[in-house]
């Protein structure tokens, strides 16, 4: 089994339900391209209401704190009021993050949301979307696409670049070389996030049958589910630094999210590290990630979500103050300060942010992301966005309840995990 990163190295994000990072704002649950893996059902006429999102920001300002909204759906480009939800997030003090595949982000779309005064945008780009121009082609060459993304929005503006892939079984092997193409442009490119992919039940309908309120349902009716044996469930974050670290055997997180159940499973976790030209000067350490987040929150009331490129590019200067407490970001510093043929070129902090959804243990508990910051409203209370579509069509989450002898699960988990 790979255990490593081993949690208790690691600094825990202090974030919480009621005190986080993030709120996720759904505007609408129409799109405009099929990706695999998706866990909300297209559909059109599905735009909500400005009245709606001005509601549902009160219901998150109510019960959470929060310091970036990420905005989704669906594709909420699609959305026809899209600029000015963008400057409802911004009059309200949070930092609008769109969450896109960037089809409909034409430069008119673009101008005028940097005008609404959006922080970022977190392009999900991967292999397997039905992407015009792009299908079949690989996680490598579609490098060539996050570029011109990247390129277009740092022309727009101080404006934060993360970009988003799930990982399937057989796109794991390019984990490293997408690093290394965001370290090589860190200029204009903050964050890559790898996710895990997942469907409901993870598959194992085998094993259990699934209830809501009492009553029996058929997972498969809901469209993140989809029959076992198509694609590997249990890819772990775990899997994705060890495949990383094939190619940088130093690259080292810093801070995560557990998960309810299995408290040893990382649900998210971070890697920071600062980087010149296209080399890693160092990894910070739990200590820089801790001095972040509680600095942001002393000044702020908030725990620190997405920072613009003009303060990651102060580098030098945070990796020079994080090295008072940080040793990763020491050896960073003393890496900077025997480069003299670096000493003129930027220092830039990047970050790559794993995260491991949902888990169906064997004895049928959903492992969800512990203080998720992916919390979304629905009928004026925050759930889990990952499972609506589990709210909307029976009214509830939904509850594995076993088949068989406990000693018959385990045999067959370890079977399946064997093949």
């Amino acid at each position: 089994m790979n255990t490593y990163p081993d949690a208790r190295s690691l600094y825990r994000l202090p974030w919480s339900k009621a005190d986080n990072a993030i709120a996720w704002l759904e505007v609408t649950s129409a799109c405009n391209l099929y990706c695999e893996g998706c866990y909300r059902a297209n559909q059109k006429n599905s735009h909500k209401s400005l009245a709606e999102i001005d509601h549902e920001l009160e219901v998150f300002a109510k019960h959470r704190k929060f310091d970036g909204v990420s905005i989704a759906g669906g594709d909420p480009l699609v959305h026809p009021q899209i600029v000015e939800i963008v400057a409802m997030v911004r009059k309200r003090g949070y930092k609008p993050i769109v969450n896109t595949n960037a089809l409909a982000l034409s430069e008119e779309m673009l101008d005028g949301l940097q005008r609404a005064g959006v922080a970022g945008f977190t392009f999900h780009v991967d292999s397997k979307q039905r992407r015009a121009g792009w299908t079949g082609k690989s996680e490598l060459e579609l490098n060539e696409l996050r570029l011109e993304l990247a390129q277009r929005v740092a022309k727009a503006g101080d404006i934060s670049v993360a970009f988003n892939s799930t990982v399937y079984d057989d796109t794991l092997r390019y984990a490293p070389a997408m690093v290394e193409w965001a370290q090589r442009h860190a200029d204009i490119v903050q964050v890559m996030v790898f996710i895990c992919y997942r469907q409901a039940a993870c598959g194992r309908h085998d094993e259990f049958d699934y209830y809501v309120d009492g009553k029996k349902i058929d997972m498969n009716e809901l469209v993140y589910s989809r029959p076992t044996g198509e694609q590997r469930l249990d890819i772990s974050s775990r899997d994705v630094v060890a495949e990383i670290r094939k190619r940088f055997p130093g690259f080292a997180p810093s801070a995560y999210l557990n998960g309810t159940h299995d408290f040893d499973s990382l649900k998210w976790l971070l890697t920071t590290y600062a980087v010149s030209g296209n080399e890693v000067l160092g990894y910070a350490g739990p200590r820089f990630s801790e001095l972040a987040q509680n600095l942001h929150h002393l000044r702020r009331g908030r725990w620190l979500a997405y920072e613009p490129p003009s303060t990651l590019a102060k580098g030098r200067s945070i990796t020079a103050l994080g090295g008072l407490f940080d040793s990763g970001m020491r050896k960073a510093m003393r890496s900077w300060s025997t480069r003299p043929w670096r000493w003129k070129s930027p220092v830039r902090l990047q970050s790559v942010m794993i995260i491991q959804p949902i888990d169906v243990l064997d004895g049928g508990e959903m492992n969800m992301c512990d203080s998720c910051p992916d919390i979304t409203v629905y009928g004026d209370e925050l759930v889990w966005s990952c499972r609506l579509e589990e709210l909307m069509r029976y009214g509830g989450f939904a509850h594995a309840v076993a088949k068989k002898p406990a000693a018959a699960r385990k045999e067959w988990a370890q079977n399946a995990r064997a093949d």
